[in-house]
């Protein structure tokens, strides 16, 4: 059997323009967002690629083309794996892969759903997690902690209503602090202890 290398290279020269890498022993694909139907059609009749086992989404804020479509496929005869990712910017459209397999149209509602990445002649692209009335991609790095409505159960109305998300509280960021090695500063309410005799301003006891 090739090795990974091998199969890459394979791949690679049976699918012009593409790029491979191994990493951690990990095959991937670098493919042009417009070439994905093409490429999972090789991969799937030439090369036994024909379990695709999930579609995601990686997003990068700061770089034009912002996000990455990542398609995983699995060889069940061989048992191997493989990776095929493409960039999109956050206007452009990727053709959908429903009719090299069909189990892509949950997953890539899911990514429409959870990124904002539109897919070209897909038979059915409507939000798959979220409620029809949901505002925003929640996996998107920009996306609030908090969103930007909430729901609850109206008594009075009998159903279920939106509303501004209300904190009760200010947002904290914990900083995880071990408990065993105690906090480098004096930690609020701890100012009398620190200054009591023979405790350091860590506050643990001076030793003799």
């Amino acid at each position: 059997m090739d090795t990974l290398e091998q199969l890459g290279e394979t791949i690679a020269g049976a699918l012009p323009g593409t790029k491979q890498h191994v990493t951690l022993g990990e095959l991937t694909l670098d493919v042009a967002a417009g070439e994905i139907v093409s490429v999972l059609t090789v991969l799937r009749d030439r090369f036994e690629f024909r379990t695709l086992i999930d579609i995601c989404g990686v997003d990068w804020p700061q770089r034009e083309k912002r996000f990455d479509v990542v398609y995983h496929l699995l060889a069940m005869r061989t048992n191997r794996r493989i990776r095929v990712k493409l960039q999109a910017g956050e206007d452009e459209t990727v053709p959908s892969t429903v009719g090299v397999h069909p189990c892509a149209n949950w997953f890539e509602r899911e990514v429409f759903d959870m990124y904002g990445v539109s897919f070209s002649d897909h038979p059915d692209l409507r939000r798959i997690l979220t409620d029809y009335g949901f505002s925003g991609y929640p996996l998107r790095k920009d996306f609030p902690l908090t969103g930007f409505v909430e729901l609850r159960y109206d008594d009075e109305l009998k159903r279920v209503v939106y509303q501004p998300v209300q904190l009760v509280q200010e947002f904290r960021d914990f900083d995880f602090m071990s408990p065993w090695e105690g906090a480098p500063h004096i930690l609020p309410g701890d100012e009398k202890a620190a200054m009591a005799p023979g405790v350091a301003s860590g506050g643990t006891e001076k030793k003799a």
